[in-house]
């Protein structure tokens, strides 16, 4: 990297994030001064047509928003709807909803895992490639993304955009009978998620840290997944929570020019959600089974305080959780008792109403403002890719300095580490198959080199 001007460092066709973007990395000198990432596919603007809709209909709508985790803008949007009708739902009801976001978890990060993030680690360039050296890893992965989807489509009607979500429920919920058979594949899917663990455990993780504040819900007496409360873990240790009602006041969105994607600011701080935020808020009230998954993983016990701040160990965080996802599914299937009625009824108030729950990539908040008439006049979604992008930047510029610093790296070594850095995180962009233009902007001075 000795030649000098301005430079454009283009990769083609990588599919290993959802969505297409940019980054453009600013350098002075050999300081790296800045990093954008940019987000420039078009926004698709759901927040608008949302507006003047029924009710009733957001759950189904924001589905559409991703297709690999639709349950979780189903889930938030029926909490926050719920919020503004002042309606609770069956026990049983909330258990069920738990059980279709369990059958997401699993499958949206076994996805991550193996064809997503694995190939970093053990130095393919895709998951084809890795299959063809780690078959029966990535076939074991396929198996538990399977038995995600058989959740999805059995509570959910499919596992794509389920269609059995309803406000206050479902339009059906299943019988004892109908989820027994489920208990074998799922059976299968623990040990399977067993493997994973100690299989993630021996890759090699650099050295990185995040000091940016941790935002996850959390639950008194279970790991946050479908409800909880903000809880914030600043780089210090200290804690706080916060109502999901006051979640606007504490995280505020913010256009910028380079990107078509809202940032976020918690406090005015850096924030970052996701498994990272999960295992560091609420790592307490995983299951017996998934802490000794984390102590035999290098984790550490939650109960001791363990805390993981290297973004590269997110996959072993995702591990951890996809194994608990799979060991939850199994018990609420076995003290599954079917609710009275599939859904609690909830007429229209007139107010507004706060959701929030944790998608695999982190908490993701939905507020609706309805009038008398049950209409949305107002809707507003927080996903978690926005609210880590500003993060995702300063590991960005940190990690690059560090590589620029070091002696002999090459256009394609910086090009390819900061591809990494970003699917650490696992941002959603959108569906795509374009990942990441590098744009490198050499100064001397303050001026162009």
């Amino acid at each position: 990297m000795t030649h000098r001007g301005p430079r454009v460092l283009h990769v083609g066709s990588l599919s290993r994030v959802e969505g297409e973007g940019a980054l453009r990395l600013y350098v002075d000198d050999g300081t790296v001064t800045g990093a954008r990432l940019e987000i420039y596919e078009p926004p698709r603007f759901f927040e608008a047509f949302l507006r003047g809709r029924s009710y009733t209909e957001p759950p189904d709508i924001t589905a559409r928003v991703c297709g690999i985790c639709p349950v979780a803008y189903q889930m938030s949007a029926c909490a926050a709807i719920e919020d503004a009708c002042g309606v609770e739902v069956d026990p049983a009801v909330r258990d069920l909803r738990r059980l279709l976001y369990c059958g997401e978890w699993i499958e949206s990060q076994a996805l991550h895992i193996h064809l997503l993030h694995a190939p970093d680690f053990l130095g393919a360039a895709s998951a084809i490639e890795l299959a063809r050296t780690r078959r029966a890893e990535v076939e074991r992965g396929l198996r538990l993304k399977k038995a995600g989807n058989t959740l999805m489509e059995v509570l959910g009607g499919r596992a794509v955009h389920p269609v059995n979500v309803r406000l206050g429920g479902f339009h059906r919920t299943p019988t004892r009978a109908e989820l027994r058979p489920l208990r074998e594949q799922l059976k299968q899917a623990l040990d399977d998620a067993w493997g994973v663990v100690r299989w993630v455990a021996t890759f090699d993780f650099p050295d990185a840290r995040t000091d940016a504040d941790l935002l996850a819900l959390a639950a008194p007496d279970e790991y946050a997944i479908a409800a909880g409360t903000p809880t914030v873990l600043r780089a210090d240790g200290t804690t706080f929570a916060f109502p999901v009602r006051e979640f606007p006041d504490h995280v505020r969105e913010t256009h910028l020019p380079h990107s078509t994607a809202l940032h976020s600011r918690l406090d005015g701080r850096l924030h970052l959600t996701g498994s990272l935020a999960r295992f560091a808020v609420g790592g307490r009230r995983l299951s017996a089974v998934a802490r000794q998954a984390a102590v035999e993983a290098g984790l550490g016990d939650p109960y001791e305080g363990a805390v993981c701040r290297n973004p590269y160990r997110s996959i072993l965080v995702r591990a951890v959780e996809t194994l608990y996802a799979v060991e939850e599914a199994l018990r609420i299937i076995d003290g599954y008792e079917p609710p009275a009625r599939p859904y609690t009824d909830v007429p229209p108030v007139a107010g507004t109403g706060h959701g929030a729950t944790e998608a695999p990539r982190g908490l993701l908040y939905h507020r609706y403002t309805l009038d008398a008439a049950g209409l949305v006049t107002d809707a507003v979604l927080v996903p978690p890719t926005a609210q880590n992008q500003g993060a995702v930047e300063d590991d960005l510029r940190r990690l690059a300095q560090q590589a620029l610093a070091g002696s002999g790296v090459d256009d394609d070594e910086l090009t390819s580490l900061c591809e990494r850095v970003i699917r650490n995180h696992d941002p959603c962009i959108s569906c795509s198959t374009h990942f990441l233009d590098l744009t490198v902007v050499r100064t001397q001075g303050g001026h162009d080199a």
